[in-house]
């Protein structure tokens, strides 16, 4: 006689209404097909994680695979992923050397998120700098989980800041498409004549980052892009917020009747200006770290339910473009996904919070606002057997484990003690980490289509 299931998993579940201690993760085909207490039902094999925490694999709702190297950088960001129980990344859609800006690009990367990544991916789509308004109704029916523009330049064509007639019309359009736009948000005006003025000092030291984003700029973005919303119908999403009053600002809109939200970076969560003055380019992000004052502030916002989600903004430039002494030479972004878990887990540790607020706010959430939940993102019936499993002791994050390409195996975080490692990440049933080596191959992941509104 066949066992009822194919594989059973042991250990202490959490979800995020709590933990299920002496647990088990019953596994049909790719789904989860049972979960429950005590004496576990029998099954072709078994994985005994008993004293380990069993989560919903994280869904990253925010990272960057492809803007240094092209779209190659999917298979070493994805091997990362799975090393760091990530199994769903949302990826942005400023890649080299073009966004997706249209259905046939969008088709173009599906194929090569179908031939390289090792975990799941949905994807991001975004517009030119004109004209572009016209193919977001054939991105969304590609199956895009939700639109990306800028109120800051990069790069006019990779990286575009979008002039407010063009996001007008680009979120009324967006509107009747029923996803939402991410914004990336600073104010190009504000942020330039700072930086010209400290380069004229010759002030090109690390804190010059902070001092030229200064909070202003954020918050002047966050309001255009607000009023836009209200007046278009479109659900606006601040893409990162390294500020309280950002969700502040999102929950006087939402008071006023529409769908505003904003994402919180981990970064935001731990580090701060003197982070950066250690780091040099390697603490390099935009936004940039703020006080240690303003990550406090962070917490109330996230304890008080007001951030719609935690992600990486995981950006990986090589190191050679992390180290001029000149900041403002310096690459912008940080290398996130392998210590997403264990970071988020020790911060919560320390402050003495539950283990369940990682599953609600690195999975849950993100998979919701993503069109991804109920497959992604839960521990449930039904859903994709996603699970990341997290070992407790103490551990140090050493950079060189990082399962990437050789010049992207460097980290912010690196020599940081953690309260967690990741000990096993399974991807629809299927184990893509054993702790030590990734046992995925390109092409295990597939393009996940948004299904449902947020």
């Amino acid at each position: 006689m066949s066992a009822p299931f194919d594989r059973i998993i042991l250990g202490d579940v959490v979800t995020g209404a709590g933990v299920l201690n002496d647990a088990y993760v019953a596994v049909r085909g790719e789904t989860i097909a049972a979960i429950g207490q005590g004496e576990p039902p029998p099954a072709a094999g078994t994985d005994d994680h008993r004293g380990r925490f069993i989560l919903p694999g994280l869904v990253d709702g925010h990272m960057h695979t492809s803007s240094a190297i092209g779209w190659d950088g999917i298979e070493g960001a994805t091997r990362s992923a799975a090393a760091g129980g990530v199994t769903t990344c949302v990826d942005m859609p400023y890649d080299v050397p073009r966004s997706v800006t249209d259905a046939g690009i969008l088709a173009e990367k599906i194929g090569w998120v179908e031939r390289l990544a090792h975990v799941d991916m949905a994807l991001y789509g975004t517009i030119t700098k004109s004209g572009g308004v016209d193919a977001i109704a054939g991105l969304a029916a590609g199956g895009i989980s939700a639109f990306k523009l800028s109120t800051y330049e990069y790069d006019p064509v990779r990286f575009p800041r979008i002039d407010h007639p063009t996001m007008q019309a680009a979120f009324a359009e967006i509107a009747r498409t029923g996803l939402p736009v991410a914004v990336h948000n600073e104010d190009q005006e504000l942020v330039e004549r700072l930086t010209e003025e400290a380069r004229a000092a010759g002030r090109t030291e690390p804190i010059m980052h902070c001092r030229t984003r200064p909070p202003l700029a954020e918050t002047m973005a966050d309001l255009e892009i607000f009023e836009i919303g209200l007046a278009t119908g479109a659900h606006v999403h601040i893409a990162h917020s390294s500020l309280a009053r950002g969700f502040a600002i999102a929950r006087t809109f939402r008071g006023m009747g529409m769908q505003a939200t904003g994402e919180a970076c981990i970064q935001y969560l731990c580090m701060t200006e003197a982070d950066i003055v250690r780091l040099g380019g390697r603490g390099k992000c935009n936004p940039p770290f703020r006080t240690a004052e303003e990550v406090e502030r962070m917490w109330e916002c996230l304890l008080a339910g007001e951030i719609a989600y935690v992600s990486t903004d995981h950006a990986p430039w090589p190191v050679e473009r992390k180290t001029a002494s000149d900041i403002f030479a310096c690459g912008a972004g940080l290398i996130g996904l392998q210590s997403f878990a264990p970071l988020f887990y020790t911060l919560l540790a320390e402050r003495g919070l539950p283990v369940s607020l990682m599953a609600t706010y690195c999975a849950e959430r993100s998979a919701r606002l993503h069109g991804l939940f109920p497959k992604k993102g839960t521990i449930a019936v039904g859903a994709d057997c996603d699970l990341a499993v997290l070992e407790r002791g103490d551990f140090v994050f050493d950079e060189t484990a990082i399962q990437d390409r050789p010049e992207l195996r460097w980290s912010p975080y690196h020599g940081r003690r953690m309260r967690a490692r990741v000990a096993a990440t399974y991807l629809r049933g299927t184990l893509v980490w054993d702790g030590q080596t990734v046992l995925a191959r390109p092409g295990s992941g597939r393009f996940m289509r948004r299904q449902a509104s947020p």
